[in-house]
């Protein structure tokens, strides 16, 4: 099996897209495809399910406001009793208290100042009453009187009870689409360069496949045959071969696609990224860390092949210096040239490159 190494470019840039807008669901990029595929029937049954919420709701309600009432009315009783009590403990008290003599003057002054005390008590109990007894029922009425309401709203107007209960959810679903949908284009790719991976990991052991190429260089390179000044490459794939190197570059175009002439052109894009790639690697530096197996001519070259796999739809056009070829045509493509690299040179070439992967020429 083909040693692969670095994830999927589309999939890491469609990862970074939605971690960037809060998404985080998803850990593959089957469970978005998944999620785009139910989407209409999600929402569906998002909204069924908080209408059945809405009938529970009113259900509960119907059980709890009788039983609070009760509640309440026990409650009351209880207040009403309790503060008439203290109300006729004070009476009894003051009674008491009017009907006893003394001779002792202090005494007399303390049980006026009792008796008025108690007096001002009993009157502020019985002008307080029902405040006192409200008080003791804590919470028990509001909490009625709040569910009473939202019964009565649910009964009259059931529609609105269930759009409010699934507004939240609702807009963070549809959110998320749109989200997905922004991202439409890293889908695109990931699926093709997935099914571009999956048919390369078919190859033996002797290759070497890395994703996700990325280089940048300061000061920027310049190809003289083309007038060009490469700051950075990028490349989905990268298949190092015991014959050679393969630059591959994935699209899953649509013929609409294919014909917009705003979209940047793949073929210049892999050029550039062979030029870069040759200048990395035939020179006497890399040459003498590779140490390929030598010839009596000279310097071995390693050989660059450029590819275009087009997932989608294939131009009927055939272009120089790079090869346009079906995912199903890779792997006979791939096997046509003969091997001109011991499985040690192949190894070597292929962790150069690895090394290369991420950096910046400076």
């Amino acid at each position: 099996m083909c040693r692969t190494y670095n994830k999927i470019g589309s999939l890491t840039a469609l990862k970074s897209h939605l971690e960037k807008n809060g998404v985080h669901d998803f850990k593959s990029l089957k469970e978005v495809i998944d999620f785009q595929k139910s989407y209409a029937n999600s929402r569906q049954h998002l909204i069924r399910q908080h209408e059945s919420l809405i009938r529970e709701e009113k259900n509960s309600l119907d059980r709890e406001l009788p039983e609070l009432e009760l509640a309440i009315e026990i409650q009351r009783q209880q207040a009403t009793e309790k503060l008439k009590a203290e109300i006729d403990l004070l009476k009894e008290q003051l009674a008491v208290s009017k009907s006893s003599t003394g001779t002792n003057l202090f005494k007399k002054l303390a049980s006026v100042v009792s008796d008025w005390r108690r007096t001002v008590e009993i009157k502020r109990k019985e002008h307080n009453f029902d405040t006192e007894v409200d008080r003791a029922l804590g919470g028990l009425v509001e909490d009625f009187q709040l569910k009473s309401n939202r019964s009565r709203f649910i009964a009259s107007d059931f529609e609105e009870a269930a759009r409010q209960s699934v507004k939240n959810p609702l807009s963070e679903l549809d959110r998320k689409n749109e989200i997905i949908k922004e991202g439409s284009n890293y889908i695109y790719g990931a699926l093709g360069e997935q099914k571009v991976a999956k048919t390369l990991e078919a190859l033996s052991d002797d290759f070497f496949l890395i994703n996700d190429f990325n280089r940048s260089f300061s000061p920027a390179i310049h190809n003289r045959q083309e007038n060009d000044f490469i700051k950075s490459v990028q490349m989905d794939h990268i298949l190092v071969a015991p014959s050679g190197i393969f630059l591959i570059e994935t699209k899953n175009w649509s013929e609409e696609s294919l014909e917009n002439a705003s979209l940047r052109s793949p073929v210049a894009q892999v050029r550039r990224a062979n030029f870069a790639l040759f200048y990395l690697l035939n020179n006497k530096r890399s040459n003498y860390r590779l140490r390929l197996d030598g010839h009596h001519w000279g310097d071995k070259k390693i050989p660059i092949r450029n590819l275009i796999v087009l997932a989608g739809t294939r131009p009927k056009e055939e272009f120089q210096y790079v090869k346009v070829l079906a995912a199903g045509e890779l792997l006979n493509y791939v096997s046509y040239f003969k091997p001109i690299f011991s499985s040690a040179e192949t190894e070597a070439i292929a962790e150069m490159i690895l090394r290369m992967n991420g950096q910046s020429d400076i």
